[in-house]
């Protein structure tokens, strides 16, 4: 019993987003992601599972760094505004409002090489998000739709030349 109660901190530290920890949730779930071992941390970046499923290009995103006068500032144009914040002082601490497509690798920074990272899966995310591939019906149609029109423009024309060409023999 002492032994479990000893370890209990580590789990429950484990479990909010330590170092290579993972956490899962579904959408409209909130969870804690949390900086630890490292010291002053400066910045949080995200690297998504599935960046086609929010429309972006593969890579790793500032999400959220502290500013010149050390508060918490959230980037304008990451798929989180609204639903990060920083719980207490400083940005060792965050609560996410999970939403489909969040699914990544949300990593703490600090100066230096310091950085702590939590792999986050939203149950319910594809496994991938790539256009769907043409099925062979799809296929035929990507050929028959430019011949119907090239049948069309033929018949137009040729109903315009006859046109044109009746009209300049006189009757007799």
């Amino acid at each position: 019993m002492v032994l479990v109660l000893q370890l209990l901190p580590l789990l429950l530290s484990r479990a909010q987003g330590n170092p290579e920890a993972s956490l899962e949730g579904r959408p409209g779930d909130r969870v804690n992601l949390s900086c630890v071992e490292v010291s002053q941390p400066t910045r949080w970046v995200w690297a998504p599972s599935f960046p086609a499923c929010k429309g972006l290009s593969k890579g790793r995103r500032r999400i959220l760094w502290t500013s010149s006068n050390g508060n918490p500032t959230v980037s304008a144009a990451q798929p989180f505004v609204g639903r990060l914040r920083a719980l207490g002082l400083g940005i060792r601490r965050l609560e996410l409002l999970l939403s489909a497509g969040d699914s990544g690798t949300f990593t703490c920074k600090g100066h230096g090489k310091d950085e702590s990272r939590t792999v986050l899966r939203v149950l319910g995310d594809p496994a991938d998000c790539k256009a769907p591939e043409p099925t062979r019906e799809s296929g035929y149609l990507q050929i028959l739709i430019p011949l119907l029109v090239l049948g069309l423009l033929l018949a137009l024309g040729a109903g315009g030349l006859a046109y044109c060409l009746r009209s300049s023999v006189p009757l007799t």
